[in-house]
């Protein structure tokens, strides 16, 4: 049997090698790939990924090459970059360095989230009309982050540092990868259903472009605009962003912003109402002084002398008006007086009473009193009674004439 001595080296060494390896294998080489994952530091550098479906390199563009490109580099856009393939000996890692960048065009993730945000946008839920105010003082607020997130402990210490009073409602999520988006949408349905929460912060910390798609993937998107309860989008750092920050009622550079938005300090409360005391006192003093001003202007006399002022014309207008109105009131009541003596003519001139006093006369029979109109209903010996204008007679039927 052959036993084989392997020789060894340090780490640093073993690095070295492959490092010398790499950079006399290949020389200036063209890389085209998607932007993930972009760091610019504040001493200019720019540190990114490029990735395909299948693999992914680190790259960094030095301050003294990125004057060059005539455009902002951004997560997801495809470039096309030239440089030389080196290793960062102190993490053991290969990279490209950059030496000049064109614009391939926008990445396909970029692409899909224009178009669906230009889609989303055309519905109307990204309309500032439909938004809900976020309660200045909740009771109770929900989170819907990971229950192991970085986020979720922020949010629970900015809270308890700032108002342990507020309850907090976790409803636990996968905020990566396959399945996120369904359960944050889920778990914002669940909210709404158990109505618990005054507002609802739904996050999580900062990632590439990648990490943070669960957030606009439109079931999550679409549940944040229907949601009854106030949402506060905080998903990433400032300079991230997701499609779930339109459709929020609010959105919060991070997930700690999100919980200083949703926690008054007692400090802040106290220092409110001393400002509302104060500026009430003021308003109050300020009316009364300026009230107390316009008064002066007034003595008594002065203000009795106004007041027959103001009063004199008005009296002197309400005689003209009773005695309009009486004078009215006094040719109606004659109107109506001589209408009166008309139609009590008139029904003088129609009434029995003045039909006999004509000439005309009335004749009953005088066993059961009733009218007598018409002679056939009379027979010989018949006894009548006649009455006339003034008085009345008996008679006995002698003759019919038919």
């Amino acid at each position: 049997m052959i036993e084989l001595t392997p020789q060894f080296y340090s780490v640093s060494r073993i690095t070295s090698q492959i490092k010398g390896h790499l950079e006399s294998q290949f020389g200036d080489v063209g890389i085209e790939g998607e932007i993930s994952n972009f760091r610019p530091s504040a001493a200019g550098h720019w540190y990114f990924t490029l990735k395909d479906e299948h693999a992914a390199i680190s790259a960094v563009m030095f301050k003294g090459r990125t004057f060059r490109v005539r455009f902002t580099p951004k997560d997801g856009m495809n470039v096309r970059v030239i440089g030389t393939v080196s290793v960062y000996e102190k993490r053991g890692v290969y990279q490209i360095i950059c030496e000049a960048m064109d614009q391939a065009g926008a990445g396909d993730i970029l692409l899909r989230l224009e178009e669906l945000k230009r889609r989303l946008q055309e519905e109307g839920l990204f309309d500032p009309q439909r938004k809900q105010p976020i309660p200045k003082l909740p009771k109770t607020v929900g989170v819907i982050t990971s229950s192991t997130g970085a986020a979720l402990r922020d949010i629970l210490n900015v809270l308890s540092r700032r108002n342990s009073g507020i309850h907090v409602v976790i409803y636990p999520a996968l905020v990566q990868g396959d399945g996120a988006a369904e359960e944050i949408a889920r778990q914002i349905e669940t909210a709404n259903r158990l109505a618990h929460a005054d507002v609802l912060i739904v996050g999580r910390g900062g990632g590439s472009l990648e990490d943070l798609l669960p957030f606009s993937d439109e079931r999550a998107v679409r549940a944040v605009a229907a949601s009854s309860i106030p949402v506060i989008s905080a998903v990433g750092h400032e300079v991230d962003w997701a499609l779930s920050d339109f459709t929020a009622d609010l959105r919060a550079a991070t997930p700690s912003a999100a919980a200083e938005l949703v926690s008054a300090t007692r400090e802040e409360l106290a220092l409110s109402v001393t400002q509302l005391r104060r500026s009430l006192a003021e308003l109050i003093s300020s009316r009364i002084e300026r009230t107390r001003l316009l008064l002066q202007r007034y003595s008594p006399e002065d203000i009795r002398e106004r007041f027959t002022q103001f009063i004199t014309p008005r009296r002197l207008e309400a005689d003209e008006l009773a005695r309009e109105i009486q004078l009215q009131m006094h040719q109606q009541l004659q109107d109506r007086r001589y209408r009166i003596s008309l139609a009590q003519r008139e029904l003088h001139a129609r009434s029995p009473q003045a039909m006999l006093e004509r000439g005309f006369s009335v004749v009953t029979r005088r066993d059961t009193g009733e009218t007598v109109t018409d002679a056939q209903s009379c027979s010989a010996e018949d006894l009548v009674d006649i009455t006339f204008a003034k008085g009345s007679a008996s008679a006995k039927i002698e003759e019919i004439h038919r």
